[in-house]
């Protein structure tokens, strides 16, 4: 007897791909996040390929708690807790717990896919969550709907954010033309790009309520005091793109910010990224300390949020 063909193994475990029309979506078990999205066969996002790992970030879920934790430190009901420091060149926790955890699939059609995980306790962190990610494909773009519930018996701080990077293309950086409804943007420290307070987006050059190009402004920038349409929604908007469509990122009433970052978008790339990262939160940069936007769930409570795309063609 011939032996099994052996299974083929990819960085980032296994490939779960859903499809609507033109439009293609492939998730992944490292992390439970996306690694492609495609219209007709083009670049949607900027992922990676399925001999490759993340990186950048791309495509990830990042719970938790979204973006930095400074020194990887903090007091949640009467406990110290210290976390590993997982960017260690600026001594801060980054991104949570789960980017590279083994997810699974709860439920899947040609169309939508639910991955979950059990997040338990460990170093610096003694909660115990159930997280679902629901992705599906329409006529119109992508929703993620994502639900977590506290099984554990203590509360639990809770962030989340995701990390989907607009694909350019051929386009020029300085040729991308951005709309972010937002009145305020969140300041950070160069060291550590950690808050530091909050600021109308005028200053520095960072008003994109009106639709314009970017020019020589470079975003790594969450904004907040966001407008929304009659759903609830706010949304970004990144177009002037070479050859194709426009791509709006949305959130719901659960992301009351939107991280915006272009440095991957420069003509070479960085990472093998050419993209704009448009990155819905529920909270900004170290909220386990600031409790700015932190979510507290008590025993057997849930938190869900809605966010997604729209490929306008």
């Amino acid at each position: 007897m011939s032996a099994a063909p052996a299974r083929q193994e990819h960085p980032s475990g296994e490939q779960w791909t859903i499809r609507h029309g033109d439009l293609e979506a492939t998730a992944v078990e490292v992390g439970g996040g996306l690694r492609v999205l495609t219209a007709g066969g083009l670049d949607v996002l900027a992922g990676y390929g399925a001999d490759e790992m993340a990186s950048s970030g791309r495509g990830q879920l990042l719970m938790p708690w979204p973006n930095r934790l400074r020194d990887g430190r903090y007091r949640f009901d009467g406990r110290d807790q210290q976390l590993a420091l997982t960017e260690p060149a600026r001594g801060n926790a980054s991104h949570g717990l789960v980017r590279w955890a083994l997810w699974s699939v709860l439920d899947r059609s040609e169309s939508a896919l639910t991955v979950g995980y059990r997040l338990h306790p460990q170093q610096g962190w003694a909660g115990r969550l159930d997280l679902k990610v629901r992705y599906e494909l329409s006529a119109t773009g992508l929703e993620v709907s994502t639900t977590v519930d506290n099984v554990g018996a203590d509360r639990a701080p809770f962030g989340y954010g995701a990390h989907p990077y607009i694909a350019l293309g051929d386009t020029s950086l300085s040729d991308v033309v951005l709309t972010v409804p937002a009145v305020e943007q969140v300041l950070v420290d160069d060291e550590r790009k950690l808050p530091t307070g909050t600021a109308p987006v005028e200053q520095d050059d960072h008003d994109f309520r009106r639709a314009r190009p970017l020019g020589s402004t470079r975003l790594d920038t969450a904004f907040t005091g966001l407008s929304r349409d009659d759903d609830g929604r706010w949304q970004v908007r990144v177009g002037g793109l070479v050859d194709r469509p426009d791509v709006t990122v949305w959130g719901d009433g659960a992301f009351g910010w939107v991280q915006v970052f272009t440095d991957k978008g420069e003509d070479h790339g960085v990472d093998g990224v050419r993209g704009v990262a448009v990155e819905p939160l529920s909270c900004p940069a170290d909220a386990f300390n600031s409790g700015e936007g932190l979510v507290v769930l008590e025993p057997g409570q849930q938190w869900s949020g809605q966010w997604g795309l729209v490929v306008h063609r």
